[in-house]
Formats: C-alpha cells, sequence, structure tokens
C-alpha cells in the first residue's frame, strides 16, 4: 500500500475531524443493506443465484465433479 504524502494524511486527519462526517458515516450505517438477508435469515437461493451469476460475469469454468474416495472422513 503506498504511503499517503503529509498533505493528504493532514487532509484527512482534518475530515475525520469533523462532525458531518461523522454524522454521514452513522447515517450510512443506519441505511445499510445486506441483500442476502431476508426475515432476518440468509437467502440460500439468492446466495446461490448470485454465486452462479458471478461465475458467469468472470468467465468461470466449471470444473467437473470428483467424488471423495476415502475410507475415514473426520470432520
Amino acid at each position: 500500500m503506498a504511503k499517503l504524502s503529509k498533505e493528504a494524511a493532514r487532509e484527512l486527519k482534518e475530515l475525520a475531524a469533523l462532525a458531518q462526517t461523522r454524522k454521514d458515516f452513522v447515517r450510512l450505517s443506519k441505511n445499510r443493506h445486506n441483500p442476502f438477508i431476508v426475515n432476518g435469515k440468509v437467502d440460500l437461493d439468492r446466495w446461490v443465484a448470485f454465486l452462479s451469476d458471478y461465475g458467469d460475469f468472470v468467465n468461470h469454468t466449471p470444473k467437473p465433479f470428483r467424488k471423495i474416495r476415502t475410507q475415514f472422513n473426520k470432520l
């Protein structure tokens, strides 16, 4: 990660000290929305749909399924 110049660091400190900046971040956190949570529970259909669409987006070619063959599986 690149190191900030002294001027940029000073500017960030000034912005962080402003009351309006803190109010903005409080407002953002109150209005945060998780699209995978429905009625307080994770909606697996939405999660799987997102992962499938994301795989298509990044042009991910799925690997063929290989069954795990072992005598002893311990979790």
